[in-house]
């Protein structure tokens, strides 16, 4: 019998989310601004509704470039309600625009959000959950990765979405541990100079 996915078996979006991007470390500026954004959109949604649109959001928001979305002004702000393809909540838009500023403010300061984020990760990784049950919805790293945010001006990063960041970005690898890709994202973790 084959290795079950942790998520996403039946839908090939989900699966090749799950298989090449999830758990898989991610460290550039744009990337983890992208998947802050993300995250907060997803928060009370399924991550596949995020997913499916998730290239309307790239359209939509210039490709999560925190230069040209800080700029974004009020008629942005209605631009962005009267788009279908994306999650249309004036709280979440707003705040992926404060986000960006605070990303830019990051800059100014000498800080890299991916440096971070990744300055939140766990000093002993976890073994793999059995189950989904086992897998943490927020943890000590993530109450105190959502705090700094929020102190740098970040908005939308409670402690799960600033969780869910973690894992989107490897920054902690929660693949469960019978399924075929958590080897894989360890290795990359390992090589990315992220705790074995």
């Amino acid at each position: 019998m084959r290795a079950m996915r942790c998520f996403g078996d039946g839908d090939p979006l989900y699966e090749r989310y799950h298989d090449t991007e999830w758990g898989f470390p991610v460290r550039e500026e744009r990337a983890v601004f992208e998947r802050v954004c993300l995250e907060a959109f997803q928060s009370g949604l399924a991550w596949i509704t995020i997913l499916r649109k998730r290239e309307t959001f790239r359209a939509a928001f210039d490709g999560f470039d925190p230069e040209r979305v800080a700029r974004y002004g009020d008629g942005d702000v209605a631009r962005l309600m009267g788009d279908a393809g994306i999650v249309r909540n004036r709280a979440k838009i707003e705040a992926s625009i404060a986000n960006a500023r605070a990303v830019l403010t990051l800059r100014d300061e000498g800080v890299d959000l991916g440096e971070l984020l990744w300055s939140f990760a766990p000093a002993a990784p976890a073994g793999g959950a059995d189950g989904s049950s086992g897998v943490p919805a927020t943890t000590a790293e993530s109450r105190a990765l959502a705090k700094e945010l929020k102190r740098r001006g970040f908005r939308f990063v409670g402690p799960t979405t600033a969780y869910a960041a973690m894992q989107a970005c490897g920054v902690v690898n929660d693949h469960l541990a019978g399924c075929p890709v958590r080897a894989d994202v360890e290795a990359a973790r390992a090589a990315s100079g992220a705790a074995a």
